[in-house]
């Protein structure tokens, strides 16, 4: 095992033992370095290794600010990895479409009406309704909103998951709009369907109708937005 693998395999160990948590910061480079008998750039190493995976983050200064604390979240290790790979296309674009179909239709299917997230979604939902919003700004709430009704589902691990799919899509997602024949009413076609997805999950994803006719009906959420992701793409040719 590398020096720096030592540092990561102490923080796992203290982390499911209790002794560190969440919030809390880590003892610093030269305090960790003599702990575990390894050089200070071993221990930096590891520290920052850590910061990509999204376990801590290191702050500077000597303010309340400073020093490395842990935060945990699982999406910036996930996402980081996922972009890196789309980039080298080893990840087909195609398969992660589907695997957002998976998740998100299952997740809307779960989600519950009364989740904090969907705040969160309904303020989204009045900001993409803004005039004049450019493409990269629209899409970018669009992100934001399908992963708050993600969250819904209460499953953390799934929204740790559709965020970094999300994210790892995000440039494609806006080149593909330059293929849209009109974006202006392939947006507005979009933002009826986010508004039936929405209803349906706050009226309980009961015998939901979607708004406006420029898509097959759907009885639920999960029909409605399985609907909405593959007719976006279609629309753009993929």
């Amino acid at each position: 095992m590398r020096n720096h693998e030592l540092v990561l395999s102490w923080i796992e160990v203290e982390l499911a033992a209790g002794r560190l948590a969440v919030g809390q910061r880590l003892p610093g480079e030269r305090a960790v370095a003599e702990q575990l008998n390894v050089s200070r750039a071993s221990a930096r190493e590891g520290i920052r290794v850590l910061e990509a995976m999204g376990v801590v983050r290191a702050g500077v200064g000597s303010g309340p600010g400073s020093g490395t604390v842990i935060t945990a979240n699982p999406a910036v290790a996930i996402g980081a990895a996922l972009r890196f790979h789309v980039a080298s296309s080893h990840l087909p674009v195609e398969d992660i479409v589907q695997t957002r179909l998976l998740l998100e239709t299952w997740a809307v299917g779960q989600a519950r009406a009364t989740a904090p997230s969907m705040a969160v979604a309904a303020d989204l939902l009045e900001k993409m309704d803004h005039p004049g919003l450019a493409a990269g700004e629209f899409l970018r709430l669009d992100a934001l909103f399908h992963v708050a009704l993600a969250e819904a589902a209460g499953n953390v691990l799934i929204g740790a998951m559709m965020s970094s799919l999300r994210g790892s899509i995000e440039s494609y997602t806006l080149e593909l709009t330059s293929r849209l024949p009109d974006w202006n009413r392939t947006a507005e076609r979009l933002r009826s369907e986010h508004r039936a997805i929405f209803q349906a999950i706050a009226a309980g994803n009961d015998d939901a109708e979607p708004a406006g006719d420029a898509r097959s009906p759907g009885p639920d959420a999960s029909t409605l937005i399985a609907d909405h992701i593959a007719g976006f793409y279609r629309e753009a040719g993929l």
